[in-house]
């Protein structure tokens, strides 16, 4: 019969997963098993069957595993029995803690087979050698205590005794063997997962846990010592994702493994470089003579980061953005602080348009908290339904009818108030927000226009113009949206005017293109909006499927001054009619500029001198009051 057939293993573990794998699999191999799903029911269960060793999870609710094997120590019934304790890859504290309690191993998941087979037989045979070895020592006191032996057995009891005790100097030379040998490997995996523990797998560098280690002793030195400064680097890979989907993770790896060595080699003796998860590393600098120190460090890093991998064949470039926090512009208590601290410091760098450095001082510091608290309350504020609509009237220059309005989206902010579109629109934009933004807009605004349309029915050719990303452009799904709320809603294509900022339309790809054609041949309006700021769009006109121009209010606001604007204007007025483009004139606010604009032929016109933006109710009065 093997050693497994004659053996009986308590599994304990509170993950039923887990458990029925790791019982079903030692079954598989012949053992008996007995399962425990928490800490009491493995108690009372080891006193009643008493097994041979014993797999307890570190972690459990209730009663875990350490107050677990603290229980079964302190019974004569179960005191004597194994425990392997099973716990996680990366729970070093847990491990370490289960060894100092008396456990003989541990285990990590995820579980090796082979490992768990030969770790358990091996503390089995053990144990198995220790009972007998009870067992005989018994026997040895039984036969000394003995007191009616015959003087003519003395001789054969003295040779069985010195047999015996021979037998048992042997098996306790083959049991010390085995111990120490059990004992050098624990010992040698011990230390190889504290230094797992604290080193990355891919770079080989100190990680996260033993940076936080190294900055508490150099926060308590400086703390002590007011000399004594200190700079942590936060530093970021700019372009880190374009290689990893481009050419895969593989090769991604393998960039975090050159960038890492490149930056050791940055380093002077002083410093100490730690990979912080992802594309992120830190480098801590100690006893710096000044600012410069982190600064020139920062530069030459930046230099060597620009020279090209070589990678998979490819030449590979990529920046990278640091941020810079000083123990002399900043008092710092706790190394979550500092880290902290530079990493916001590596986000302004980023903000500023990558490839930089920036060092965190008190003011910008509380800019970009500012600036966190904005992203924050932007994620919120669609489901809090703090965002509305107002709209401005657009009106016909020739007759002075209404004929449309622009839907302008405005935040009502619940302790700031009012928020300027212009403090928040971009922050949506580089946040990933403006799709669901932009179409709750698109959304809400031809909804309020079907109500307008079926409550005044002779306004049923209002045409609404709702502004749309560059993002949004890029979206598939957009024609699809576009659809289903036209179907929603019933109104007809052409009662909605899309309006484009110039830049945008200037950097659209063929698949934007064909997507303004499919939007152009349904009926629904485009318009080139703050046409003007760059003039190379003149020539591309006739490129875009657009119907419509909105002419930059800085056109407006100049004309008349004599600065030649009117020329410029009267240019573009002269293209657009010759490509059978309509005009429209934003930031209109004098009849002075109104009749110039009328002279120079421009159709439609919107400003404060026919109305600011209006809420919803008020943009209802101007419809019931229009005939």
């Amino acid at each position: 019969m093997s050693l497994a057939n004659q053996n009986l293993i308590l599994v304990v573990d509170d993950n039923f997963n887990e458990l029925k794998i790791l019982s079903t699999f030692l079954e598989n191999n012949g053992f008996q098993i007995a399962i425990a799903s928490d800490g009491l029911s493995a108690l009372k269960l080891s006193h009643q069957i008493c097994p041979d060793l014993i797999l307890l999870a570190s972690l459990m609710p209730d009663i875990d595993g350490f107050q677990t094997y603290c229980c079964l120590n302190k019974s004569p019934i179960t005191k004597d029995i194994p425990v392997i304790f099973t716990a996680n890859y990366n729970d070093s504290r847990n491990i370490v803690k289960a060894i100092n309690l008396g456990a003989v191993d541990y285990l990590t998941k995820p579980f090796k087979q082979e490992e768990v087979l030969s770790r358990i037989q091996l503390h089995l045979r053990l144990h198995s050698l220790t009972l007998k070895l009870q067992q005989q020592n018994k026997f040895l006191i039984e036969d000394i205590e003995a007191r009616h032996i015959k003087e003519s057995n003395l001789v054969k009891i003295t040779q069985k005794l010195e047999e015996r005790v021979e037998e048992r100097v042997n098996q306790l030379s083959l049991a010390l063997h085995e111990l120490q040998k059990t004992q050098k490997e624990l010992l040698a995996r011990e230390a190889k997962f504290q230094h797992d523990a604290l080193h990355d797998d891919l770079t080989g560098l100190p990680n996260r846990s033993w940076l936080m280690e190294q900055l508490q002793t150099i926060i308590k030195s400086a703390n002590k010592n007011t000399n004594l400064q200190y700079a942590v680097l936060s530093i970021g890979l700019d372009r880190f994702k374009v290689v990893n989907d481009s050419l895969g993770h593989l090769v991604g790896d393998e960039l975090l493994q050159k960038v890492a060595l490149r930056l050791q080699a940055c380093l002077s003796h002083a410093g100490k470089i730690a990979r912080f998860g992802g594309d992120e590393f830190m480098i801590v600098l100690e006893d710096i003579k000044s600012t410069d120190d982190a600064i020139f460090l920062a530069e030459d890093i930046q230099e060597q980061l620009k020279l090209p991998f070589k990678l998979a064949g490819y030449e590979v470039f990529v920046g990278v953005s640091i941020g810079i926090t000083l123990s002399t512009l900043m008092e710092y208590n706790s190394p979550i602080d500092v880290l902290r601290d530079a990493g916001i410091a590596m986000s302004l760098a980023k903000q500023a348009g990558k490839g930089r450095y920036e060092v965190l001082t008190p003011q910008n510091k509380t800019r970009a908290i500012a600036r966190l608290q904005l992203e924050n309350d932007l994620r919120q504020a669609i489901e809090r339904e703090e965002f509305y609509l107002e709209y401005q009237p657009i009106y016909s220059l020739s007759t002075g009818q209404l004929q449309g309005f622009e839907a302008l989206v405005r935040w009502n902010h619940p302790s700031r108030g009012r928020v300027a579109p212009a403090e928040f629109i971009p922050t949506v934009e580089e946040i990933g927000l403006i799709d669901r933004l932009g179409f709750w807009v698109l959304q809400e605004a031809t909804r309020q226009l079907s109500k307008w349309q079926h409550e005044f029915p002779h306004h049923s050719l209002l045409v609404m113009n709702v502004n749309l990303s560059a993002k949004q452009l890029k979206q598939i799904k957009l024609l699809k949206q576009i659809d289903s709320l036209f179907s929603e809603l019933g109104l007809p294509p052409n009662c909605l005017k899309l309006e484009i900022t110039e830049s945008s339309f200037l950097k659209t790809s063929s698949e934007e293109i064909n997507m303004l054609h499919q939007l152009r041949q349904k009926g629904i309006g485009l318009c080139i909006d703050d046409f003007g700021t760059g003039y190379s769009s003149l020539s591309r006109l006739h490129n875009f499927p657009v119907n419509t121009i909105k002419v930059d209010r800085s056109f407006v606001n100049r004309l008349g001054t004599g600065s030649g604007e009117t020329e410029i204007v009267q240019t573009i007025v002269n293209l657009a009619h010759n490509l059978g483009l309509d005009l429209v004139a934003e930031g209109i606010e004098t009849p002075e500029q109104l009749q110039k604009l009328q002279e120079l032929g421009y159709e439609l016109g919107q400003g404060y001198l026919f109305s600011k933006p209006l809420n919803c109710q008020r943009a209802r009065q101007l419809l019931s009051n229009v005939v």
